[in-house]
């Protein structure tokens, strides 16, 4: 049994990331022979890509996938930490695995992610939850076959959680939910330590996999037809700084673009390693998408300097204003705490001017929540829930206000809409534009995991409609 310490976590020194290839032992291979599995994915981009790795690691031992709890043999709930409700519901959604077996005992039930690497959270469940059966977290996954093999051998509660720096597992399987587009991990973990984030803590410290293994994968995509990739990590911009080659993202980005894949997208990005050289490589390839996730998180340079967030106000809108000058028809979104510890109303309207100013084409907001172990959990938080909500609501109405006045701006444009699947507008089919603006499309299925030019006839706040244009 390996337990998650926080203090573990936050360790950083010099020593370089192991490189590894990934390679299932044969003796894993039919212990799921027979057997169906459930994943349950909360959270980021990272976590749904994590879970396409599980369920091949899991189809490796050949177990078969099934999109209906009550008839798994294993359920799996790959956790979120960002916030709190994200706790919430996972523990909320423990009772119904544990009601169901009681019904069915031989179930096998499982909690991996990044709950699975805080302290409080493991410890809670091996005192409290013992019979959820394996814990593992972000670090070893790879080791799976593993350690669901122990536990089924063991009949015991199997608990494998490391707090360490981390390594570099290439090779491992996976499962991609789409045929038409895929995430690509380019590096993994963060050490900007913003005060308010768990994030370094549950994903080590940052590491950039070498580029010509995330070349060979995105070379791979194009050879299967996909139409997209996006790559992933807790910040992006900084892909390379870690590694001795002279090597950084607007490096990788060029090298990703020159694939020829139809589309190139990034998340997330830290304004703070955003540089002119990644500016001008986004501009010269028509590939890379016009789309920038920017998380502004607070618009007072007092609250900023709290949350350890390394810019300022000033810094923050001249970069957005090179990328809308740089970048034709940039869409720009970005991420909004209200109510953090110490936030006055001027601090408030602060954030508020930042976003009348920018007017994003959409922003995701929420309420500060304190995470166990970060230095803002022990800030003096003296805003009341009822200010936090009105905050919340007030700026809301006026992000709503931006994404409909950037939306009315495609009336009637044609634009090109890589088509995903059906809509859940009855017959209509849906995709985005290379803005990441999502489109019910009017349309015949055949253009199904293509990119069409299509009219926008109607558009809402956070969607429009078109037409394929023949």
């Amino acid at each position: 049994m390996n337990l998650p310490s926080m203090k573990d976590a936050k360790v950083r020194t010099d020593k370089k990331s192991r490189v590894e290839l990934f390679e299932i032992d044969k003796k894993y291979q039919n212990v799921g022979n027979g057997k169906k599995y459930y994943i349950k994915t909360y959270g980021c981009q990272m976590n749904v890509h994590d879970s396409e790795n599980i369920k091949a690691l899991l189809e490796q031992m050949s177990f078969k996938e099934t999109d209906n709890m009550e008839d798994a043999d294993l359920i799996l709930l790959n956790t979120c930490a960002i916030r709190e409700n994200a706790h919430n519901k996972v523990f909320g959604f423990l009772g119904r695995v544990k009601h169901l077996k009681e019904q069915k005992p031989d179930i096998i039930s499982g909690i991996c992610g990044c709950m699975a690497q805080e302290e409080s959270v493991v410890n809670e469940i091996k005192d409290k939850y013992k019979w959820v059966d394996i814990v593992f977290g972000t670090h070893n996954i790879y080791n799976l076959p593993k350690i669901l093999n122990d536990s089924i051998i063991k009949n015991d509660q199997e608990i494998e959680v490391f707090s360490t720096e981390g390594d570099i597992i290439e090779n491992i399987p996976v499962k991609r939910d789409s045929s038409i587009k895929a995430w690509i991990n380019i590096m993994y973990g963060c050490d900007k330590f913003c005060t308010y984030c768990i994030v370094p803590y549950t994903r080590g410290k940052q590491r950039s996999r070498e580029p010509k293994y995330i070349i060979d994968e995105v070379n791979d995509l194009v050879k299967k037809g996909y139409q997209e990739v996006t790559l992933l990590g807790q910040n992006v911009n900084a892909y390379g700084k870690d590694l001795d080659i002279n090597y950084t993202m607007s490096d990788l980005l060029r090298d990703v673009a020159l694939t020829n894949i139809p589309r190139v997208r990034f998340v997330t990005s830290h304004p703070w390693d955003f540089n002119d050289s990644m500016i001008k490589v986004i501009s010269e390839y028509d590939n890379i998408m016009p789309y920038i996730h920017l998380p502004l998180q607070s618009g007072s340079d007092r609250i900023l300097k709290l949350m350890g967030r390394r810019y300022n106000k000033k810094d923050y809108l001249e970069l957005f204003d090179k990328l809308k000058k740089s970048i034709p028809n940039v869409s720009i979104t970005t991420d909004i705490i209200v109510g953090f510890p110490g936030e006055t109303e001027e601090d408030f309207k602060e954030t508020l001017d930042v976003v009348n100013t920018c007017k994003y084409d959409s922003a995701y907001t929420f309420i500060f929540s304190p995470r166990i172990g970060t230095p803002a959990e022990k800030m003096k938080d003296d805003v009341t829930l009822e200010e936090k909500n009105k905050r919340l609501h007030i700026l809301n109405e006026i992000v709503n206000k931006y994404a409909l006045e950037a939306n009315k701006k495609y009336l009637g444009k044609v634009v090109p809409v890589l088509i995903e699947g059906n809509s859940e507008k009855g017959d209509m089919l849906m995709g985005y534009t290379d803005t990441m603006k999502l489109v019910n499309v009017i349309g015949d299925k055949k253009y199904i995991g293509h990119i069409v030019d299509v009219e926008i006839i109607d558009v809402k706040t956070w969607s429009m409609d078109g037409k394929i244009k023949n």
